[in-house]
């Protein structure tokens, strides 16, 4: 027997609860992310917040892989993202580095950092279109913020402060940023796939808990000189089908 929920005359299958599990692992992530923080446990703290960039990617990848995709979904997501993503960097830098600013004032950057956050994924929501992202994904925002503290670089706070405020605001900007998500099978350059491998390797075995910084680094730039990874790992050629 197929077990399905109905709600407001609607049918739900069971599969449909997967992808908001993982959602929820998520969530879970960027919780026990703030509480670490409180607890003065920043290392394992900012590695949450990494581990939620994988529940983060799963839960998209399973929903369209099971066919479950939901409006629900969409929503639930985006709060998990504003946890992990907005809030839990926010503090944890905010704990690290901004409460030694002078008065409120870090702790009003850590908050525009968070409300930037919210606003990117609002409008994510509302007008996204198939294509390159608008503005700077709050998981690599977020990411990039705590990439710093797990490659164990102490910056000034004045120094944190002004990378909060730019992460912030290209999350809110009209810049654009590859989604690799349109990377098709069967039309991947092969050749620059297998450089960009490489080097991905290379860069994490010598710069170890300093290589994310360095891939983030090079995404957000990527953006501000309008380098799309996405056409550039494409091929422009169609490949043949196969005949029966």
């Amino acid at each position: 027997m197929k077990r399905r929920l109905k709600i407001r005359g609607h049918e739900i299958h069971w599969r449909s609860y997967i992808p908001n599990m993982i959602t929820s692992g998520n969530l879970l992530c960027g919780m026990l992310s703030l509480i670490l923080t409180l607890k003065g446990q920043i290392c394992p703290a900012a590695w949450l917040i990494a581990f939620a960039v994988f529940f983060d990617f799963m839960d998209g990848k399973v929903a369209r892989m099971l066919g479950v995709s939901s409006a629900f979904g969409v929503e639930f997501d985006s709060l998990g993202d504003v946890v992990s993503f907005g809030v839990a960097p926010a503090i944890l830098v905010f704990s690290v580095s901004l409460s030694q600013i002078t008065g409120v004032w870090g702790a009003l950057i850590a908050v525009f950092f968070a409300l930037c956050g919210a606003l990117r994924l609002a409008r994510f929501n509302v007008v996204h279109m198939p294509g390159p992202f608008q503005g700077l994904p709050i998981p690599a925002a977020g990411l990039f913020l705590v990439s710093w503290i797990m490659a164990k670089i102490t910056l000034h706070p004045y120094v944190m402060a002004t990378l909060v405020l730019f992460a912030g605001g290209l999350m809110i900007s009209t810049v654009s940023y590859s989604n690799l998500k349109g990377l098709k099978r069967g039309m991947v350059n092969r050749r620059k796939m297998t450089f960009v491998k490489l080097l991905v390797m290379v860069v994490a075995v010598t710069l170890r808990e300093k290589a994310l910084l360095v891939f983030l680094s090079i995404y957000i730039a990527s953006g501000l000189i309008k380098f799309d990874w996405e056409s550039w790992l494409s091929t422009e050629e169609v490949p043949m089908e196969a005949d029966r």
